[in-house]
């Protein structure tokens, strides 16, 4: 069994709530993304678990979802890189069957990888 993965950045603000006032996170700021999609399976007949090129819808759906975007006008829950890892793993399943896992990340040193 192989498992391979694909990065996509974009950049968006966001704003969480329900936290201390003082809390940072509480007010407007932004990040510089990292999604990761993962996907296992066996080799196909060209040596490949998945071509590459065959996770352009991905690519398209963040460049023209979430790049440059206030991300609480996009979704319709609480932006945490959790929520989001979800979605992203739930919405693209479908298409991708052989998808494992979704990660995300805010910083450098900070992520959240949704594995079912």
């Amino acid at each position: 069994m192989f498992t391979i993965s694909k990065e996509f950045n974009f950049s968006a603000s966001h704003q969480l709530h329900g936290l201390a006032t003082d809390h940072p996170c509480m007010r407007m700021h932004g990040h510089n993304y990292v999604l990761k999609v993962f996907l296992r399976g066996e080799l196909n007949k060209e040596g490949f678990v998945q071509d590459y090129r065959d996770l352009k819808p991905i690519s398209e759906w963040v460049e023209s979802t979430l790049d440059h975007r206030h991300l609480n006008d996009v979704f319709p829950f609480q932006t945490s890189v959790e929520n989001m890892s979800k979605y992203i793993f739930d919405l693209f399943k479908p298409q991708f069957p052989l998808l494992m896992a979704v990660e995300l990340s805010e910083t450098p040193k900070t992520n959240c990888r949704y594995e079912p």
